[in-house]
């Protein structure tokens, strides 16, 4: 027998304490006002200086976790690490974070990293739920984490940074349960997105492309979701069957445009007869092939318009840190859960199903669907207690003007896999209990710290 209920026990989200504002960014590289605030859809972006790295990011956030939830090490039987940010090409993020629980005497816990561009979390995460899952459970519970700095070379994809991690606690008996049988998946090969050269953070991108794929992959994604529904449950399922829609968010705008995409695949399911007597002024537009709109703007704006309500009501909510922090790349569709757990009160979380689509370049992809339990109303008010003080780490930010953040980058430029490294950033400002980086020494050995609570 499969345990009851798995999924989502207890979450912690951590982004760094300094940010830049977009409208500054655009002022800053001569471009047109409006063109990331209202084109991007983006307010701040959020960033490292070189005293956070990957490692660092995974510490704060998973030691926060098991300190916020009052968790003993020992009660963690799986661990696994979702990111793209590579410090080295054979030790994984997750043995790092083992010095959080060898002091307690744990070293029984499964699970390593997981990569593939921002879908490495997603990955993790699933398999997470199938050791909980899975004859190898031992009852202890799985935690997942993931993490990413991001960040782009000078040009019109550095506003589409970001950085940040989230914890996340796999259980039984948990208030946000993941829909069996219910996951769809489309993975292909493309370079829209990639990393080749390991001497630097920076990524190559293929800007129109990386957008066909995302939208192939969650046109796909939606298809396959709704015929497995009506496999399993035998009802049709469109859009008005969940309470929350959440994307991965490269950047805001994409994901207002990715929900009329849905909405747009939900019509082309209707028959032509219902069109013909309901929408008649769209008829030209339901024989039209998926594959050939990716970029139609007409397409576009049409059901931008029509599903804008609904797209306030169901999305919105869940771009809240998106739009403050930026692309957090793997934890990104994570923080949109996490605003739209923050946005609302348990009484109106309860029974929601939430749809999520996540999506990672090269390319890989997948939907799935949450259920917030009625009868786990105990549960649910933990993780809200828990998230109570996202708002106000947002709030407590220090703004860095567009002059240092690039003087910051080009430092992070010049150093990348530099030894020895002694990092010039100051930890004055960070939130206490961050972890930061102390040094490298020759043998590209990294040391850390943690800042302490009554700075």
């Amino acid at each position: 027998m499969w345990p009851k209920n798995v999924g989502i026990i207890a979450l912690e989200l951590y982004f760094p304490s300094q940010y830049v504002e977009q409208s500054s960014l655009e002022r800053f590289d001569g471009v047109s006002p409006g063109k990331y605030t209202i084109g991007l859809g983006q307010s701040r972006m959020g960033f490292c200086n070189d005293r956070e790295d990957v490692n660092s990011l995974c510490l704060t956030v998973t030691h926060r976790l098991l300190e916020h939830y009052n968790l003993h090490p020992k009660e963690i039987g799986h661990l696994e690490v979702g990111t793209e940010t590579i410090l080295d090409k054979s030790k994984s993020v997750k043995s790092i974070l083992m010095q959080l629980f060898e002091p307690a005497g744990v070293t029984d816990v499964e699970g390593v990293d997981t990569s593939n561009a921002c879908y490495g979390g997603t990955a993790a995460l699933f398999n997470a739920i199938s050791w909980v899952e899975s004859s190898a459970w031992d009852g202890r519970l799985a935690l997942v984490v993931a993490a990413d700095n991001a960040v782009y070379a000078k040009g019109s994809a550095r506003p589409t940074g970001g950085a940040g991690a989230i914890a996340i606690l796999i259980g039984p008996d948990a208030p946000l349960v993941f829909d069996r049988g219910l996951r769809t998946s489309y993975m292909r090969h493309a370079y829209d997105f990639y990393k080749p050269d390991l001497r630097s953070e920076y990524p190559v991108v293929d800007g129109k492309l990386s957008i066909q794929c995302y939208l192939s992959a969650l046109d796909h994604c939606y298809q396959n979701y709704c015929h497995k529904y009506h496999t399993k449950i035998g009802l049709q399922v469109t859009l008005n069957d969940f309470d929350a829609v959440i994307f991965h968010s490269p950047y805001c705008k994409l994901v207002q445009k990715s929900f009329a995409r849905l909405a747009f695949m939900d019509f082309l399911r209707l028959r032509r007869e219902e069109v013909a007597d309901k929408l008649p002024a769209l008829v030209k537009l339901h024989s039209l092939c998926p594959e050939e709109t990716y970029f139609d703007r007409h397409v576009e704006k049409t059901f931008m318009e029509r599903s804008l309500r609904d797209f306030e009501e169901k999305t919105k909510p869940s771009l809240f840190i998106a739009n403050l922090v930026g692309n957090m790349y793997t934890p990104s569709v994570y923080s949109g859960l996490v605003s739209l757990l923050i946005s609302k009160g348990p009484e109106e979380l309860a029974g929601m199903r939430v749809a999520v689509f996540s999506y990672g370049s090269g390319l890989a992809s997948s939907m799935y669907s949450i259920s917030i339990r009625k009868d786990a109303q105990e549960g649910l008010m933990r993780i809200l207690q828990g998230l109570s003080g996202v708002r106000g780490e947002l709030e407590g930010r220090r703004c860095v003007e567009p002059e240092e953040y690039t003087r910051i980058l080009e430092l992070r430029e010049k150093n990348c896999h530099t030894v020895p490294y002694q990092p010039e950033g100051s930890i004055d400002g960070m939130f206490p209990g961050s972890y930061y980086l102390v040094g490298v020494d020759d043998m590209h050995r990294r040391t850390y710290q943690r800042v302490p609570f009554d700075q």
